[in-house]
């Protein structure tokens, strides 16, 4: 097996790990400097865990799941054996938030018209609005 070289950037398997750490963190209600003082760990080496620029050792990973009520099997779900080969880039997804964690526990409640609701609204929050967009300052402002 060929391990990622730093031009790689993050192991598939560290990012995922360390998002599954995240979720769990957040879902129960956890910060990160409460995870670090229960490792003995700065809330920064967290980050790195939870970014997975810094790869969890086992006693690490053991010490967590305890922590988070999990087993060490959970931070590897969703996992696929074909998702990791040697040199594939990892799946940039945001790192998970308290507001991104309810969204994701509360959205399979509704009823699937519901859903498309939901989802509709989440697309139009994403747009743009022109309010958001800096002006250029070497633009003149348009007359209303």
């Amino acid at each position: 097996m060929v391990a990622a070289t730093q031009e790689d950037g993050p192991h598939p398997v560290d990012v995922h790990v360390g998002r599954r750490i995240a979720e769990r963190r957040i879902a129960l209600g956890h910060n990160q400097s409460d995870l670090g003082r229960a490792l003995g760990l700065t809330f920064q080496q967290i980050q790195k865990y939870e970014k997975g620029s810094n790869r969890v050792s086992a006693s690490k990973l053991w010490a967590t799941a305890a922590f988070l009520e999990v087993e060490v099997t959970y931070f590897f779900e969703g996992l696929g054996r074909n998702a990791v080969s040697p040199g594939e880039a990892a799946v940039s997804l945001a790192t998970p938030t308290r507001t991104t964690v309810e969204l994701q526990r509360l959205l399979p409640r509704l009823s699937a018209p519901r859903q498309r609701i939901a989802l509709d609204i989440i697309r139009e929050l994403a747009e743009p609005l022109e309010s958001d967009v800096t002006p250029d300052p070497s633009r003149p402002p348009s007359p209303d």
